[in-house]
């Protein structure tokens, strides 16, 4: 019988909205989702839902970030316009003063990176949490790419150990199931296999990352069109194994991009709107059962219907926990 009885903790601020004068409907990314899906639940909950959300009031620090990045990528982060452009797939930011990008894109990720940080301590005092926002799970020590700047996962898993809240061998899974391979995160914990990474993702697309494919300890590529039989199937067949095989491991965080759902441009698998709900209740219960905390983070997501599926998800998370009736 499972010993922890979660208390979901909710991580979020209206500022990880990232709004630009317009230039970020220039990408697919919903960089509004955020608040959109707080939205819902706020109508869902009422004033219950801020006694079970908490507000990260400042941003990660240089210093924070800089146990995963390299100082040399900071600094080129806030003196080049053109290489954001390029890492957010925003090629108009390259004509914006930095200053400008740093306050109304960068400060938003940083602080989405501080939430993330705070789920994870949230995860482990009360079983699970969830940063309505974070899962930049393209961003490696030295390079951003695919609208990922800070590996927020590897800045909170540092940080958990630098706390003392994890001892340096504590052992932490990553499970990435966001349409796309997480590489970042492949290509930061390359060497340290004090991190464990199941990884299920489409591998037909972006990124096609040969060399951190082979980091991934449960590589589980997926063709282009999966629909939801296949997907369900292989996640309960090769997903419970792999858990019990790492019980001993203090903390897990999820990546549960919605980017799978069928309507996604980018994703391009199949999964129902119903298939996303069924994929994450299956993985926190996994974890629930073997007593392993979770901090998700919400990862890719590129229709209109993504903060609804996040709602969904979300709603059912804190439904199940606290009994709430309508």
């Amino acid at each position: 019988m499972s010993k922890i009885k979660p208390k979901p903790k909710i991580i979020f601020s209206p500022k990880y909205d990232i709004q630009f004068f317009g230039l970020e409907k220039l990408h697919l990314f919903d960089s509004c989702k955020y608040g959109r899906a707080w939205k819902k639940l706020k109508n869902k909950f009422g004033e219950k839902l801020d006694n079970w959300t908490k507000c990260p009031e400042t941003e990660v620090s240089i210093d924070e970030l800089s146990t995963v990045h390299t100082k040399a990528y900071l600094s080129e982060l806030i003196t080049n316009s053109q290489y954001l452009s390029r890492a957010l797939e925003i090629p108009p930011l390259a004509l914006v003063p930095n200053k400008l990008i740093d306050k109304k894109v960068l400060y938003p990720m940083r602080l989405a990176t501080r939430g993330t940080i705070m789920a994870a301590e949230c995860a482990l005092e009360d079983g699970i949490s969830v940063n309505l926002s974070g899962g930049y799970h393209h961003a490696s020590r030295e390079q951003g790419d695919g609208f990922c700047i800070y590996s927020d996962i590897g800045v909170a898993i540092y940080q958990l150990k630098q706390s003392g809240k994890l001892k340096s061998d504590d052992k932490v899974i990553v499970i990435d199931l966001d349409a796309h391979q997480g590489n970042g995160i492949a290509r930061i914990f390359y060497e340290d296999r004090s991190v464990v990474i199941f990884d299920m993702y489409n591998a037909d697309i972006y990124p096609l990352d040969m060399w951190a494919r082979k980091r991934i300890d449960a590589n589980i590529p997926l063709s282009q069109g999966t629909d939801d039989s296949v997907y369900i199937d292989k996640l309960e067949r090769e997903l419970p194994s792999f858990i019990e095989n790492q019980r001993d491991a203090k903390i897990a965080f999820f990546n549960a991009g919605t980017d799978i759902y069928e309507r996604d441009p980018l994703g391009k698998l199949s999964i129902s709107k119903q298939g996303v709900l069924k994929r994450d209740k299956f993985v926190l219960n996994s974890l629930i059962n073997l007593d392993i905390p979770c901090a998700m983070v919400l990862g890719g997501g590129y229709t209109k219907e993504s903060y609804e599926l996040v709602a969904d998800s979300i709603y059912d998370i804190l439904n199940t926990a606290y009994n709430y009736q309508d």
